[in-house]
């Protein structure tokens, strides 16, 4: 089974902030759309464009596992654990809330605007105690391990059974992903365009996967174009 989500069909707010624009893939605060509550342990997919020296003042969560990648400019963290860091264009942050941790999130810069993708996702264990994590950029072609279970391959050990992968393509350049219809996936086009088969997707663009197997062939139509695919539980 495949399953469009076309980037000019999700939740878009909140626009009473003007310091943010924020597209919502699920559900998320103020955007409620009950066809669209999350992709099995894949709960909030926030595309965040934050304006510079502006951002989210400390506030709290429990029990999800929050990852934040950046698109462009920086990102500085802080939460009530003692992490903090600031996180650029290709790297990757981890926070488990855990038991329950208060955190913020500004933009680095007083200059440059920020633009970031916010995923949560849900835990296969509950009040554990929060955890950080910051993985760098790496140079590489093809498929990139970001985040796993078990760290595997330089990547952020997270508390879920998922595997978060990241293709940087330039134009022309191909990128091959074995499906298992055991899992489920999610596909994001976080910048550029790529095509698969007779379809093409353009940065915003997300399509989930469920029995699918054999292989995803995806190609890049624009030169920058980075995508994301989602490895998760059935």
């Amino acid at each position: 089974m495949i399953i469009q989500r076309p980037s000019d069909s999700r939740g878009h707010g909140p626009a009473q902030i003007d310091w943010l624009d924020s597209r919502h893939t699920f559900s998320f605060g103020g955007y409620y759309d009950p066809e669209w509550m999350g992709f099995g342990v894949l709960r909030v997919i926030n595309e965040d464009r934050v304006a510079p020296g502006a951002g989210f003042a400390p506030h709290r969560h429990a029990n999800m596992e929050i990852l934040s990648y950046v698109l462009s400019g920086a990102l500085s963290h802080r939460d009530s654990s003692g992490a903090e860091g600031v996180i650029r264009a290709g790297e990757l942050q981890w926070m488990g809330a855990g038991h329950g941790v208060e955190h913020s999130e500004f933009n680095a810069s007083t200059t440059e605007p920020v633009h970031f993708l916010q995923i949560w996702l849900q835990p296969d264990r509950v009040n554990a105690a929060p955890g950080y994590a910051h993985r760098p950029a790496t140079a590489g072609e093809g498929w990139q391990l970001l985040a796993s279970p078990d760290g595997a391959s330089g990547s952020i050990a997270i508390r879920q059974q998922a595997r978060l992968y990241r293709a940087g393509l330039a134009d022309g350049q191909a990128a091959a992903f074995d499906l298992d219809d055991g899992r489920r996936y999610w596909l994001h086009v976080a910048a550029g365009a790529v095509a698969s088969g007779d379809q093409r997707l353009l940065a915003g663009d997300a399509v989930g996967m469920v029995d699918e197997a054999g292989t995803l062939m995806l190609e890049a139509v624009a030169d920058g174009t980075d995508v994301l695919l989602f490895e998760l539980p059935r």
